[in-house]
């Protein structure tokens, strides 16, 4: 998961008490870093993070989005892991993964780690991830590649592929330096907490990107959540700088009518209310409502 919001002009310091983990979230700590004692695993966890604030202030790590579940409490997360298992080879990205948390929740259920992949921004980022949940390249041998989606080195502009994929499809994911060789060759693509950093042209220019990495064979999917509103537009109540949002039915538009050619793909979009205090913190009116838009996009 990538940073839920823009980093702010006045860096805030770290507060131990928005460390709440679920049990869902404290039994999958507990099982990928071996760590049973709470009190241990809690030190362990706030250890790693002090180390990665230090180079990076970004609000998913002050709020501990890398101990987030995101992955697995989406609608069309159990749809899209059975393609692991009916579709030979299928590969998983995760866009925006942080530390990797999502992704290591896929693989822990079931999804083959080498057909797994990871990108974010900084290349630090896989390494916390390695600390945090005590792997190395050799026991979690996924995949991972540093960059900015929008930088032609990460992904070439590419139109959306109709036809079949090229038979070149890469066979080793940690060999890989960019994502352009698997233009057409992934099933599933993950994406949460990232589009609404972005106005409403990048996150148009992000979509065809990632689109463009979606395998054209019926059921491959992309979905993911963020922030969005009843009605698309800017949201001012966020510190820093206002907050491009869309609504289901713009979300739909895009997808539906400006990255793939209309009828070719199934898109879903909810808005949820969102109560989690590590969201409520960055609204600056108190009676501020932030939704999440829940979305999907699969090929038809």
């Amino acid at each position: 998961m990538a940073s839920l919001l823009p980093v702010v002009d006045d860096i805030p310091p770290l507060d131990s008490a928005l460390l709440n983990l679920s049990q869902e979230e404290l039994s999958f700590l507990k099982a990928l870093t071996r760590i049973q004692d709470v009190n241990e695993l809690r030190r362990h966890v706030l250890e790693v993070q002090e180390k990665a604030y230090k180079v990076y202030c970004y609000p998913c790590i002050r709020l501990f989005g890398f101990t987030k579940l995101t992955i697995s409490r989406l609608p069309t997360y159990a749809e899209a892991m059975k393609l692991s298992k009916s579709r030979p080879g299928a590969i998983l990205l995760d866009a925006g993964c942080c530390f990797g948390n999502d992704l290591r929740q896929a693989v822990k259920d079931g999804w083959p780690v080498k057909n797994a992949i990871g990108t974010d921004l900084e290349a630090d980022f896989w390494k916390y991830g390695h600390e945090l949940f005590k792997s190395s390249p050799d026991t979690f041998p996924a995949g991972f590649v540093a960059g900015s989606i929008f930088d032609d080195e990460l992904v070439q502009p590419r139109d959306v592929l109709y036809g079949k994929p090229s038979a070149n499809r890469p066979t080793n994911l940690q060999e890989l330096k960019s994502l352009t060789p698997l233009q057409g060759h992934v099933s599933v693509i993950h994406i949460s907490s990232v589009f609404h950093l972005f106005d409403e042209e990048r996150q148009a220019s992000l979509a065809k990107r990632l689109a463009s990495l979606l395998s054209p064979q019926p059921g491959s999917v992309i979905f993911g959540r963020h922030g969005g509103l009843l009605r698309k537009g800017l949201r001012y109540d966020l510190p820093d700088h206002p907050m491009f949002c869309h609504d289901p039915e713009s979300w739909k538009s895009l997808w539906g009518e400006q990255v793939f050619e209309k009828g070719t793909v199934r898109v879903e979009a909810e808005l949820r209310l969102v109560e989690d205090r590590s969201v409520k913190i960055f609204r600056q009116e108190e009676d501020s409502k932030f939704y999440f838009l829940v979305w999907s996009v699969t090929r038809l």
